[in-house]
């Protein structure tokens, strides 16, 4: 609840600083952007503890892509606030230790999946004159992500030794990003970005009132190329 309140307010201070300040009377104010998230996990977590549980059993995410969609609010003196938001992916998770657990395959299988929204809010520097036809840009930020349709597959299911419940905290980390713009015309621009967010979880697994549970860090990195109108 205390993530959520937290987050809610950032967006507000960015939407009514957006709101009142003007931007450079040369450059449209607002910013519309679609484009392609390519996300890259680098998961580290806790070996997976609980009841029947030997030494070792972890989980890595498979990286996914998706829809990438910005707005963002031109400020005076080259800065701008950007909300980011993907169309929330399906995130695959596998096994990561023993190669299997009793008689069920583990390393390398599909153990779950779930999906989740990550908004951000960054606060952004461009770098020479808005006219410029390349600006290279940075960024600092929060990131909130929560995880909803957690489902333990046939595998991850099989492994816990019967049908399993999941559950997933949510995360409030910061998040930082560079990247370039390309400016076609005064309305239309290509974009092109880094960026690296810290988003940490605890996962429950339930089997039949069999708790298991291991902090996770995704660690992820986004890689993401979009176009934006300008107005």
């Amino acid at each position: 609840m205390q993530s959520t309140k937290l987050v809610t307010l950032l967006i507000l201070v960015a939407s009514t600083v957006g709101g009142f300040a003007p931007a450079r009377a040369d450059e449209p104010p607002n910013d519309f952007r679609i484009g392609l998230y390519s996300v890259f996990y680098h998961t580290s977590a806790d070996d997976l503890s609980g009841p029947y549980v030997p030494a070792g059993v972890n989980l890595k995410a498979e990286n996914p892509e998706t829809l990438y969609g910005a707005y963002v609010r031109h400020l005076p003196d080259n800065f701008a606030v950007e909300l980011a938001l993907g169309y929330p992916p399906l995130s695959k998770i596998k096994g990561q230790g023993p190669a299997a657990l009793g008689s069920v395959p583990y390393d390398g299988q599909l153990i779950s999946s779930a999906r989740w929204i990550s908004p951000t809010v960054l606060l952004e520097y461009n770098f020479l004159d808005s006219s410029a036809p390349l600006r290279p840009y940075i960024g600092v930020g929060v990131n909130y992500t929560t995880f909803y349709d957690r489902d333990s597959t046939a595998a991850g299911s099989a492994a816990s030794g019967g049908p399993t419940k999941l559950s997933l905290t949510s995360s409030v980390g910061p998040a930082v990003t560079a990247g370039l713009t390309y400016r076609i015309s005064d309305h239309w621009h290509l974009h092109a970005s880094y960026s690296f967010s810290q988003v940490k979880t605890n996962l429950s697994a339930d089997t039949d009132g069999v708790i298991r549970t291991t902090h996770i860090n995704f660690g992820p990195q986004a890689l993401i190329v979009s176009a934006g109108f300008s107005f």
